[in-house]
């Protein structure tokens, strides 16, 4: 099991589907940085979002690939 999915499966009620998105503040907790940082990823386009109506989502599987390809970034440096 990676890391993202025991941090999705921590957000998800018992029973409960797991979450197809996150909020900013849940793909924060995921990544263990501050809510600042994660908006920041987003702005620069480092992490996926979505704008529903007026709400910033987190596709659930983003948080994950962020990390993948920051490190293939850091094995290829």
């Amino acid at each position: 099991m990676s890391i993202a999915s025991v941090e999705t499966a921590q957000l998800v009620e018992v029973g409960g589907p797991p979450p197809v998105l996150l909020t900013v503040e849940e793909a924060a907790r995921c990544l263990r940085i501050g809510r600042t940082t994660c908006f920041g990823l987003i702005r620069t386009g480092e992490l996926e979002s979505l704008t529903i109506g007026g709400l910033r989502r987190v596709p659930a599987d983003a948080p994950a690939a962020y990390l993948a390809r920051r490190r293939a970034e850091q094995r290829a440096a």
